[in-house]
């Protein structure tokens, strides 16, 4: 089984006593490759010194909408230079709306929004999208955005109405589901990813966030995809074996700078 971790944050203190193991537990698990992802331009050495030890790990560049604050003005072409300065350098981001927190003044938010998703179409990586409590603002800007040229992007842990999935699918992006997808309260979006199609799908952990049942409350780590893929298995009607490939293939196909290490068929 080749299953991948589309977004986790292997950076994170949370993992410094034990990262090794953690990577072994994942490959356990049938997980063999890891996107890391950036919170802070500032912070992206740290990501960088993973990609260099870990053959199987790779980064984005980009600001967390609750970091937006911190970093506003980061430009575009910034962006752009450490994306193809550095093959490992697979996706822009994580971008996007957080009006549950707050931490960002929203117009700070939008701009820097909007900053990713022209670095994305300058280089055709994937944006990777964090979206909470901003549906329609998300959908809108994503629109406007398409209007002035297409970009890949991913809606990202997703958890949001069903409304920003069609926006997004309708506009060619993909939808990845965490460990969300297996909390008991969940059926809503469950209900939502029985309608992604299947070649739109991906699956990630958000880690150290967000750890499925029976793991719940606890770190989560890159290993426990496997139980998300489980879930958004058993609603696609699918066996996980089936799961894994089409979700892999997937991950290929959108994240284009990342080369497929499966034996070809």
């Amino acid at each position: 089984m080749f299953l991948i971790d589309s977004h986790c944050h292997l950076d994170f203190p949370d993992f410094d006593e034990d990262r090794d193991a953690l990577m072994a537990r994942a490959a356990e698990n049938g997980v063999k490759l890891f996107v890391t992802i950036s919170t802070m331009v500032a912070k992206i050495d740290r990501l960088k010194v993973l990609t260099g030890r870990y053959d199987n790990v790779f980064a984005s560049v980009g600001t967390h909408p609750n970091s937006a604050g911190d970093e506003p003005d980061v430009p575009t072409e910034r962006l752009v230079e450490l994306a193809r300065a550095d093959e490992k350098i697979v996706a822009i981001g994580e971008a996007g709306l957080d009006y549950h927190y707050d931490r960002a003044p929203r117009e700070v938010q939008q701009a820097v929004f909007r900053r990713h998703i022209a670095a994305a179409r300058e280089t055709g990586l994937p944006l990777v999208i964090h979206a909470r409590d901003a549906d329609e603002d998300v959908a809108a800007i994503l629109r406007e955005e398409s209007g002035k040229g297409t970009f890949p992007f991913i809606l990202h842990c997703f958890s949001s109405g069903r409304g920003l999935a069609e926006a997004g699918l309708e506009l060619g992006g993909h939808v990845s589901f965490s460990g969300i997808l297996a909390f008991k309260r969940s059926d809503e979006l469950r209900a939502i990813a029985a309608d992604v199609p299947m070649e739109r799908l991906l699956v990630e952990t958000d880690a150290p966030y967000l750890a499925p049942p029976p793991f719940r409350g606890k770190r989560n780590e890159p290993g426990y995809v496997r139980h998300t893929a489980e879930v958004l298995a058993e609603v696609k009607g699918v066996d996980i074996e089936e799961l894994a490939k089409r979700t892999s293939d997937n991950f290929f196909a959108l994240f284009g700078k990342v080369p497929d290490p499966r034996p070809a068929t």
